[in-house]
């Protein structure tokens, strides 16, 4: 009985520390993620502060990118929000001279694709409507 316990102890300490250390790579990705997005900010010529504050982030993406505030309001639409996700991501890249298979990478591999786009010679270009 006594060699049980202590097997169950040892497995629930090799769990416990697992997912420690999957926290902990989670909480570095996140912030990495945070400092991609702070740059891609700063290079659009917005305050890189505004990256991590909700809702007003949006607001300011839509201002980098030239698209009017209240689509925020149609992102509250299902299914909508999808769509306009997508066209915001592309003008992003397009905003920085990147093409449509650089968008499909921003969507399908977010950190890796923003953090190019955050430290690359890329340099900002407003688009027109």
């Amino acid at each position: 009985m006594e060699e049980q316990q202590l097997a169950t102890a040892g497995l629930m300490g090799l769990l416990a520390g697992l997912g420690m250390g999957i926290m902990l790579f989670i909480l570095a990705i996140a912030v990495f993620t945070i400092i991609c997005h702070w740059k891609i900010y700063d290079k659009a010529g917005q305050p890189g502060w505004a990256c991590i504050i909700p809702i007003y982030n949006i607001i300011v993406l839509l201002k980098i990118v030239n698209k009017p505030w209240w689509w925020l309001l149609l992102m509250l639409i299902p299914f909508v929000n999808l769509v306009l996700l997508i066209m915001v991501i592309h003008r992003l890249s397009l905003s920085f001279g990147k093409g449509g298979w650089f968008t499909v990478g921003l969507i399908f591999f977010h950190v890796i694709f923003f953090a190019i786009l955050a430290f690359d010679k890329s340099t900002y270009t407003k688009l027109e409507n």
